[in-house]
């Protein structure tokens, strides 16, 4: 999934008048190939450039339009330069079976009123114009964080169980509003189907607070919470949603490997130990931190860090898929990852300051400069 960048969004529109300025390569195709076309918006980066290639590669389908607001680097796909709130992107999806919409901005450091406005306008036009145009399905990639992490969830979950999931961590009230449009699209345009896939903690050159959780000197654990960890990798999400647009599942499915890690298995396997803190003082914390800007992680996001949300991928395994990764492979890739980054809170630091902090250091230090920041506010509010 795809974050806009506005700096690459201004400096196209000067450079590039028109959508139609960047020229198109199709990718030849045998006559017999029978397969549908597929459109994918998002297409230059992240989940979509893979899928994209992935796709293109395959002789099982007949044509990639790929849709983002650059060109990417898949010369075989079809290519169309606009943003996905354009109404002009019917014309573009004109011709295509089935729409797989990556276009979404998850982006933790993105302002969350433009994120919303990107995320959920941007859904609305891809189903409003591919029901106008005929596209007869449209895949939609959520996340499995939409049924909420909470401490008497079932483990594993159903994929049909309840949606508890709130808007308060980070981009799952997006989620939840487009899985929302999701079900109301095939009711307003009858013949439009739409499938919904929830990959669970997702690896692979992401950057989300659950991947941010392991860049830590320690794994922060909530004292009497029930942590448990399911990841997918990438690779495994690219299979998933192309079992979806060639039509091998449709409605609404989980993927991710197979099973799950509890805390200790984690901390077993990343050697990483654990710094335990009352729920009130981490809850609050989080909370006080992330409404004075220190970290962009929200104190929702900690939840999926303190409750289980792992959920059964039996429908990808009915219909004959299976992961290439597991658990343990997934936290190994993760680990490798994350390798010298550092991050408390939430927040990145610099080497030399969590060098100089160390774990518990530079915690202390994050509380005490909220603390600071608080008496600072009092202050001027008596002046």
């Amino acid at each position: 999934m795809s974050s806009p960048d506005p700096q690459v969004r201004a400096a196209r529109n000067l450079t590039d008048p028109s959508p139609e300025s960047t020229p198109e390569e199709k990718r030849p195709r045998s006559p017999g190939n029978r397969g549908p076309v597929v459109a994918v918006t998002g297409a230059a980066t992240g989940i979509g450039e893979l899928l994209t290639a992935h796709l293109a590669a395959s002789d099982a389908i007949k044509q990639v339009i790929a849709i983002d607001e650059r060109r990417g680097e898949v010369s075989e796909a079809t290519w169309h330069i606009l943003d996905v709130r354009d109404p002009a992107i019917a014309e573009k999806l004109r011709g295509a079976d089935v729409v797989v919409h990556l276009a979404l901005d998850l982006d933790l450091e993105t302002d969350p009123a433009a994120r919303t406005a990107y995320n959920v306008r941007g859904t609305q036009t891809v189903l409003t114009a591919a029901a106008a145009v005929g596209v007869h399905r449209v895949v939609l990639c959520t996340s499995a964080m939409v049924y909420g992490a909470l401490a008497d969830n079932d483990v594993p979950l159903s994929e049909d169980a309840e949606l508890r999931a709130t808007a308060e961590a980070t981009g799952v009230g997006d989620l939840l509003e487009i899985e929302r449009l999701g079900r109301r699209a095939p009711r307003a345009h009858p013949g439009l189907n739409v499938t919904v896939v929830r990959p669970t903690v997702l690896v692979g050159g992401t950057d989300t607070a659950l991947t941010r959780y392991f860049e830590s000197p320690r794994l922060l654990v909530v004292a009497g919470s029930r942590p448990t960890w399911q990841f997918c990798h990438v690779e495994d999400l690219v299979t998933a949603l192309e079992y979806a647009a060639l039509e091998k599942i449709d409605g609404e499915f989980a993927v991710g490997c197979d099973g799950w890690l509890e805390q200790e298995e984690v901390e077993e396997l990343s050697g990483v130990r654990r710094m335990e803190l009352p729920s009130a003082v981490a809850l609050g914390a989080a909370a006080r931190l992330h409404r004075i800007g220190l970290t962009p992680s929200p104190a929702g996001d900690l939840a999926y860090t303190m409750h289980p949300w792992v959920v059964s991928v039996s429908r990808l395994h009915d219909a004959g898929w299976r992961p290439k990764w597991t658990n343990e492979e997934v936290l190994g890739a993760l680990l490798e990852e994350v390798e010298g980054r550092h991050t408390l809170a939430g927040r990145r630091l610099g080497r030399k300051d969590a060098t100089a902090a160390g774990a518990a250091g530079a915690t202390v230090a994050l509380l005490g400069a909220a603390a600071v920041v608080r008496r600072a506010r009092k202050a001027r509010r008596r002046i």
